[in-house]
């Protein structure tokens, strides 16, 4: 056996576990699309996670692939290629900041992204840039932008985006601003949980423009009209991540709305549905805790997909089943004209 194929954690066992990810993606009914398929096949995940924390009892472990312990060094591969999210930064006071996302996720997104050759996309939340990686082994690298808040994190990934052949464009600044400068977009993909939708991302946006961003934890896909108005629904899958952060506001305050149900006389058959938790914090800010118990049992508990946002100018509203009907809630934006 050469050293190469020796190394628990070389390129010949970086190259199997991949393909081991993939066909799992397929098994679960990911990766339809063989333009996907290939990026996800072709893009080096590793490249992108040379060090993770892994959450155990009291905290997290880190795990690196330049562990002299050739072991802890197959753990980590093994890890890298686990169809699980990965916590990259974590502060001094263990919250996580920066993650990677579930890959099976990453394809179902990148898929109801609905991108074809030549769109441009811009992508909110570099994170380790194995996502932009993604995108520019499908687009190239001129039709991709992506943007994350501080230069410890694109930095980084803009190195590790070099280093493996793809130039995306990376960009410093606030997510929730989008890239003016690199507009207009066809697709914007958000990997950070939002409290609102950017009233900044519809208007620089291209006629027909599709945005797919975690609303609370719901995945929304609005579609961009001519005259700017962005409309649709949640699709059915949950999700979770890491809050947007922008200037000035701390991790988890872009977040989705948290209301703190116990103690509210609430069931708690209610309580430990998530169906009701989904609707009690996207409209946390308009319907009061009991209304949203009523509502919900005189709807025959509604799924994700029943409800939805429209965005028009510098207004917003969360709805079910129709934006003009009956049930709708005003949604807050963000701050400095975002």
């Amino acid at each position: 056996m050469d050293a190469e194929r020796g190394d628990p954690a070389g390129p010949a066992a970086a190259v199997a576990e991949r393909e081991r990810l993939v066909r799992g993606i397929e098994r679960g009914g990911g990766l339809r699309d063989a333009r996907w398929r290939a990026a996800f096949a072709a893009v080096p995940r590793e490249a992108f996670v040379p060090v993770f924390h892994d959450s155990v009892l009291g905290g997290y472990e880190r795990l690196s692939g330049d562990d002299a312990d050739p072991l802890r060094r197959a753990a980590w591969l093994r890890g890298v290629y686990q169809d699980a999210p990965l916590a990259l930064r974590v502060d001094d006071e263990g919250r996580l900041v920066s993650s990677s996302s579930q890959p099976s996720l990453m394809a179902l997104m990148l898929e109801e992204l609905e991108v074809t050759d030549g769109c441009r996309v811009l992508e909110v939340g570099t994170g380790s840039g194995y996502n932009a990686a993604l995108l520019t082994h499908r687009l190239g690298a001129s039709r991709v932008t992506t943007v994350d808040l501080e230069e410890e994190i694109t930095a980084p990934a803009r190195e590790r985006l070099a280093a493996a052949g793809f130039r995306p464009y990376v960009v410093t600044g606030d997510g929730a601003l989008g890239c003016p400068s690199r507009a207009p977009f066809d697709r914007i993909i958000a990997t950070c949980s939002l409290g609102a939708v950017p009233t900044a991302w519809p208007r620089q946006c291209a006629a027909d423009a599709v945005i797919l961003a975690p609303l609370g934890t719901g995945l929304l896909k609005l579609r961009v009209a001519p005259d700017g108005r962005a409309e649709g629904r949640f699709l059915p899958t949950p999700v979770y991540f890491v809050p947007l952060r922008t200037p000035g506001r701390a991790a988890g305050a872009d977040g989705a709305y948290e209301v703190d149900a116990v103690g509210l006389g609430l069931p708690r058959e209610a309580l430990g549905d998530d169906r009701f938790r989904f609707l009690l914090d996207i409209g946390a800010a308009g319907l009061l805790p009991q209304e949203a118990y009523v509502l919900w049992r005189r709807e025959r508990r509604p799924r994700r997909e029943r409800y939805g946002v429209t965005v028009e100018g510098d207004r917003q509203w969360f709805w079910l089943d129709d934006p003009s009907g009956p049930y709708a809630w005003e949604l807050g934006g963000y701050p400095n004209g975002a």
